[in-house]
């Protein structure tokens, strides 16, 4: 008997029988760009005064982008498993980043398979197993942690070379952080790669997806480029260590010289939050910078490879991430703490194929303001490949007018932290606990004034805990779903 989660049972839409919708000409190509820990406006698209990323703006101008995009939980694997299902986490249950996606759950990979697409993903995809088949062909991979680290494509190719990722086991993994150099702890990570730069994540992840772009035949292509960056630690390769100035950097909004006590009540830190200065924090933006701008570059080079070979025009090409960073917000780094929108944001650009007559006219180009989350991205991509998304997929297709929802959710914590935001007001619940959080974005954009306590916004918030408890009912005790035994692709690993 196949295993179901939360109802999203592949037998709603079987895998041989995915239905098609209005086929489109021909079968658009798909690349999926997806980096690690993107703050939302750290990228000059979207107003960011020093970042350089010239090929990620001009594909903005191509297409759309989006200033109120949300992922569903902020942490690697779980935020994956809800882009690649349209679920939510509460309802696929990979709760953490050892978890894995239940193997009858459609993913939109799935069902582009089933209709005949060529699935290939590239670099980090952060899956338990490491090569879990979730819908994609062939999966070339560069983890950071966890399983993948042991047995992953790009380690591989590092131990060939007799090379080691000092820096990222230094972060990553306890046996080495707890005597990791003085200069990690006191720079928060932000140090030169130890590797030589062909041999660091981003440009490995970029030779891989140009060879695969290459090897493109018409149409009927789908590609997922998972960055390991700009995660921490902020190790560029040295060649670009230097590339900003960390004293000519403006500090980002919402910047304070001590953490707030609810904060640290929350945790206190991956390294502790404390002690965190502006000099140190100048340093990390600095190479946090770095290494968007060495994504950005390539990024470039797909795109070059694409319009070369012409295939630009019909490809839907979108770039997001799984989920932000505090970057010195509240005195915050990393994540792991408030769901604040620095965290729970993430860039989004969608262009879509140029002769697609599957998107609104108003929605190929420009800005949208509407609240979206990376959930709606299986049935986006999907409705460009003329197929329909399963019925368990709760996202919109953003290629439709009107798009968007009066409140976007995130969750965190295994569901006990959970966000509820419409334009004008946020509230984060800690479920069970009797603790809130609730911010009048309008007068208090930067999060700074809780006013939870409020009788002025009691109504807004019984408003908007009523909306989560009918969004999800509380679990006090929700288990993530693992299997190490779980079905993997095919491919000599």
């Amino acid at each position: 008997m196949a295993l179901t989660v939360s109802g999203a049972s592949l037998a709603e839409t079987p895998r041989e029988e995915a239905s098609l919708m209005q086929p489109p000409r021909k079968k658009p190509n798909i690349l999926l760009i997806h980096a690690d820990q993107h703050r939302i406006d750290c990228m000059g698209a979207y107003g960011n005064p020093d970042v350089r990323t010239p090929r990620l703006d001009a594909l903005v101008r191509d297409g759309m982008r989006f200033g109120n995009s949300f992922c569903p939980y902020p942490i690697c694997t779980p935020s994956r498993y809800s882009l690649l299902s349209g679920l939510y986490v509460h309802e696929h249950r990979g709760w953490t980043n050892q978890a894995t996606l239940a193997p009858d759950i459609a993913t939109f990979p799935r069902l582009l398979r089933a209709a005949g697409y060529r699935t290939k993903a590239v670099g980090k995809m952060h899956f338990t197993p490491t090569y879990l088949d979730v819908g994609f062909d062939e999966m070339v991979l560069a983890e950071q942690d966890g399983p993948g680290r042991w047995d992953d494509d790009y380690h591989r190719d590092l131990m060939r070379q007799g090379l080691a990722d000092i820096n990222d086991l230094e972060d990553q993994r306890s046996e080495y952080r707890s005597r990791a150099r003085q200069e990690y702890w006191d720079t928060f990570g932000a140090m030169p790669s130890n590797l030589p730069e062909p041999w660091h994540t981003t440009p490995w992840v970029g030779d891989h997806c140009v060879q695969e772009l290459e090897h493109w035949t018409g149409e009927g292509n789908l590609l997922m480029a998972g960055f390991v960056k700009p995660h921490h630690p902020f190790d560029p390769p040295a060649s670009w260590y230097d590339a900003y100035d960390p004293d000519k950097l403006t500090v980002l909004p919402g910047w304070t010289p001590e953490c707030f006590e609810h904060d640290l009540a929350m945790h206190r830190g991956f390294i502790p939050h404390e002690q965190l200065t502006e000099p140190v924090l100048r340093r990390v933006m600095a190479c946090y910078y770095a290494t968007i701008e060495q994504i950005d570059a390539q990024v470039g080079r797909m795109l070059d490879t694409l319009k070369r070979r012409g295939l630009y025009e019909n490809t839907l090409i979108i770039y997001t991430s799984d989920h932000g960073e505090y970057l010195g917000f509240h005195h915050l780094m990393f994540k792991g703490n408030h769901l604040y929108d620095p965290l729970v944001k993430v860039p989004l650009i969608i262009k879509y194929p140029a002769d697609s007559s599957l998107v609104d006219a108003d929605m190929r180009r420009g800005v949208s303001v509407a609240l979206v989350n990376n959930v709606d991205l299986a049935p986006t991509i999907l409705g460009q490949a003329g197929i329909a998304p399963a019925a368990a997929m709760h996202g919109h297709n953003l290629a439709l007018a009107p798009t968007g929802r009066e409140i976007v959710f995130c969750e965190l914590l295994r569901g006990n932290l959970v966000m509820a935001r419409t334009d004008a007001h946020k509230l984060v619940l800690a479920q069970g606990q009797g603790q809130a959080l609730f911010f009048d974005l309008e007068t208090d954009p930067l999060e700074m004034n809780n006013r939870a306590d409020d009788p002025a916004c009691r109504e807004k918030i019984t408003e908007l805990t009523r909306a989560i408890e009918a969004w999800r009912p509380f679990d006090p005790a929700p288990t993530a779903w693992l299997d190490e035994d779980a079905p993997v692709i095919a491919q000599p690993n």
